[in-house]
């Protein structure tokens, strides 16, 4: 709560939910406030279990949001700028949203700071990736991410910050391997009809 601004620490004092909500959206967009909402939504939950899916969904939409702002920034001028930037970590990006639209999105939305995450936000919005695609990636890939953690509050109570600490890395991997097979059964059934087609 420390790195929040006054303003902001009273309005998550006061609101709850909604302060979830306006954190997730400057964290995704034009401030950083890394583990922020997730510890808060840890400390919510405990206190106040039955409201577990009601803080997951409001942190969910607070990131959507965010990223929605940097997304159509992208859209708009962020071209210029990654021209401008030309490095090559910005070139993998921009390769790897290409090749894996839906991909590119989910698992950068579930993994831990310092690891990248507002580039690849960009870099949809650059490369014009469809706004339903876009969406449900941001949807799965931090509501998942939300969703666990709310699950290891309910669980571990206090527990569950330090938890999550000692095994970040494990919890990171088993997301990124759910969407995975998510994505792969998905495209198994679906996506080899259409390039059939």
């Amino acid at each position: 709560m420390e790195q929040l601004p006054l303003w902001l620490r009273n309005l998550v004092g006061s609101f709850g939910g909604l302060g979830l909500f306006v954190i997730g959206f400057f964290d995704s967009s034009v401030l950083s406030f890394p583990f922020v909402n997730d510890l808060l939504l840890v400390r919510f939950t405990i206190q106040r279990p039955g409201l577990m899916p009601y803080y997951v969904v409001m942190s969910t939409l607070g990131s959507l949001a965010g990223c929605f702002w940097l997304y159509y920034l992208g859209k708009k001028g962020g071209e210029a700028m990654y021209r401008r930037s030309g490095n090559r970590r910005s070139q993998r990006i921009q390769n790897w949203v290409r090749r894996y639209k839906f991909l590119s999105v989910a698992v950068p939305a579930i993994l831990p700071p310092p690891l990248p995450f507002k580039p690849f936000v960009l870099a949809a919005g650059v490369l014009q990736i469809p706004t339903g695609t876009f969406a449900l990636a941001l949807i799965v890939g931090r509501g998942l991410r939300y969703t666990i953690e709310g699950i290891l509050a309910l669980r571990y109570g206090e527990q569950a910050t330090s938890f999550f600490a000692a095994n970040k890395f494990e919890f990171t991997l088993a997301i990124i391997i759910t969407i995975g097979l998510t994505y792969g059964s998905w495209w198994w059934l679906f996506g080899r009809k259409h390039r059939g087609h």
